[in-house]
C-alpha cells in the first residue's frame, strides 16, 4: 500500500480525504504562507501549495505528499486565515450577498520517482445576505477564525452559501476531482489508494 502524506494541519482537508477512502499520515510544512508584493490569490495558492508538498517530501521516502493550499478572493483581494473575531466580522460584512472565488492550489510529489504535478482549482461562490445577528453567532463559534475565507462549507458556514460553480468539494480546500486528475498524471490510480 502507498503511504499518502497530507502536508497539512487542515481538519476539513482530513476528513475529506479520509470519507473519499485514504488514510493519510498528516505532517504539516512549517512553511510560512505570507503573500508576496503583487502576488495575485491564484500564484499565492499554487506557490504554497508546491512549497508546502516539497517541504514535506524531502522529510519522508516511499510516499505520494499532497500539499495544499487555499484563499478565498473578493474584489480582487486575498482573504485567508482571519484568527481574530473582528477581523472575520469585517470579512463578512464585506462579503454578506456578494460573489467571490474560493483558490486551492493542488501539489503532490512522488517521492518514489520525484515526479510532481500541481494545479490550482477556483470555484465560484456566492453568499447569501447575512445579518449583523448572524455574523455576530458565527464568529462567536470561532469556526471562521481558522479557516481561509472565513467559512466553513461543511460546517455552520454551509448555511450562508448561496450558491456554488465549480468543485463543491474545494471549498473544503481540496478538489477531489483535481486530485484525482494529478494522480493520474503520476501513474497513480485513486481507486488503488482507497482503504
Amino acid at each position: 500500500m502507498t503511504k499518502i502524506v497530507l502536508g497539512s494541519g487542515s481538519p476539513s482537508r482530513l476528513d475529506l480525504l479520509r470519507r473519499a477512502g485514504l488514510d493519510p499520515v498528516v505532517q504539516t510544512s512549517g512553511v510560512d504562507e505570507t503573500p508576496r508584493p503583487g502576488e495575485t490569490p491564484r500564484q499565492l495558492t499554487e506557490r504554497l501549495a508546491h512549497a508546502k508538498a516539497t517541504a514535506v517530501a524531502a522529510t519522508v521516502d516511499d510516499a505520494l505528499v499532497i500539499g495544499c493550499d487555499s484563499v478565498l478572493e473578493f474584489d480582487g483581494v486575498t482573504y485567508g486565515k482571519p484568527h481574530e473575531p473582528d477581523v472575520a466580522l469585517d470579512m463578512w460584512r464585506r462579503i454578506s450577498g456578494q460573489a467571490a472565488v474560493f483558490h486551492t492550489g493542488h501539489c503532490v510529489v512522488d517521492t518514489r520517482t520525484g515526479h510532481t504535478a500541481a494545479e490550482v482549482c477556483s470555484t465560484d461562490v456566492r453568499f447569501g445576505e447575512v445579518t449583523d445577528d448572524e455574523m455576530a453567532a458565527y464568529v462567536a463559534t470561532s469556526e471562521p477564525l481558522r479557516v481561509a475565507g472565513a467559512f466553513k462549507i461543511n460546517g455552520r458556514g454551509g448555511w450562508f452559501v448561496d450558491h456554488v460553480a465549480g468543485h463543491p468539494s474545494n471549498l473544503e480546500g481540496l478538489s477531489l476531482p483535481v486530485l484525482r486528475r494529478l494522480l493520474r498524471q503520476l501513474d497513480v490510480h485513486t481507486v488503488q489508494l482507497w482503504m
